[in-house]
Parts: structure tokens; C-alpha cells; sequence
């Protein structure tokens, strides 16, 4: 089915482009989401007349992207300290919205944990790289480095049984 989007779509494309997906993923999906119009005539051409104020909200979006890069890009890393074991693995993980927190707490900036990605889970004591995509032609990476605030000793439990 030819469907114009609405809007970007991962993997799909952007807004006003013109693409051929599955008849169940635009009617299930696309469609009821609000994401992408059926490609009919009549919307070929509205999408014509329309093209350059769809570009010029993408140039404003991508321009504000950019801005917002910058000042992320300003924190240089994330620190972050927690209480871990003997063998560094911590007491529960950083979260995708704890960076997200800590993101806002350092730059102002707001950033939807969604649009956070990380290489690995950060479980453990060391560095770290994230990115975050704030549209689909603006990342930025991010390291995230993990201290101990206080090192726990690990104890095994034995199952220890008093039979009398």
C-alpha cells in the first residue's frame, strides 16, 4: 500500500515522503496512529502544494536538534556513583530514565528515555557510551562513566538446616 507520512518514521522515512509498505502495518499501524495518510490522488497533490512547508518545519526541527546537541554535548560525561559488590557489579542498574534525569539536571534540556540507547546494560562499575536521537538525522553520544560510592561485601547464603 502507498501510504504519504505524516510524520518521521524509524526505519520507514520522514514526514511528506511518499513510501510502499505492508496493507496490515499501514492499516494496523500507520494509519490509526495518525502517522501516514493513503497515497490517493487527491493527497498526492495536497502533499505537493504543502511539500515546502513540510521542508521548512524539517530545516526548524533539524536547526533545533542541533541546538539542543550542543548543550548536551556541553555535559561532556555523565557521573554516576552507586553502591556496589566486591566484583563491581552494582546493586540494581543505572536506568535509562536515571540518565534522563541527570541529562535535565545538568543541562535543562528534556530527553524522552525512549530516545536513549545504550551499548550495554550499565550494571556494573566502569564506563559507558549512550546515544540519544533527537531526530532521525541528529545523535549524540554521550559516555557515562560509574564510580562506587560505597563497595558491599558479597555474601552467599547458606542454607543452613537444624534438624532436632
Amino acid at each position: 500500500m502507498e501510504v504519504i507520512l505524516k510524520k518521521d518514521v524509524q526505519n520507514i522515512g520522514e514526514a511528506g515522503d511518499i513510501v510502499n509498505v505492508k496493507d496490515g502495518y499501514a492499516r494496523n499501524f500507520l494509519l490509526p496512529q495518525n502517522l501516514a495518510e493513503v497515497a490517493t490522488k487527491g493527497a498526492k497533490e495536497n502533499r505537493e502544494k504543502n511539500i515546502t512547508r513540510i521542508k521548512l518545519k524539517q530545516e526548524k526541527l533539524h536547526a533545533e536538534a542541533l541546538e539542543t546537541a550542543k548543550k548536551i554535548e556541553s555535559i561532556e560525561i555523565l557521573e554516576f556513583s552507586a553502591k556496589a559488590g566486591e566484583s563491581g557489579k552494582l546493586f540494581g542498574a543505572i536506568t535509562t530514565k536515571k540518565l534522563a534525569e541527570e541529562i535535565k539536571a545538568k543541562s535543562g534540556i528534556e530527553v524522552d528515555r525512549k530516545t536513549i540507547s545504550l551499548d550495554a546494560p550499565i550494571n556494573k562499575l566502569g564506563k559507558f557510551n549512550m546515544t540519544i536521537k533527537l531526530t532521525s538525522k541528529v545523535k549524540v553520544n554521550l559516555p557515562v562513566s560509574v564510580s562506587a560510592s560505597e563497595v558491599l561485601k558479597e555474601e552467599v547464603e547458606e542454607n543452613e538446616t537444624n534438624e532436632e
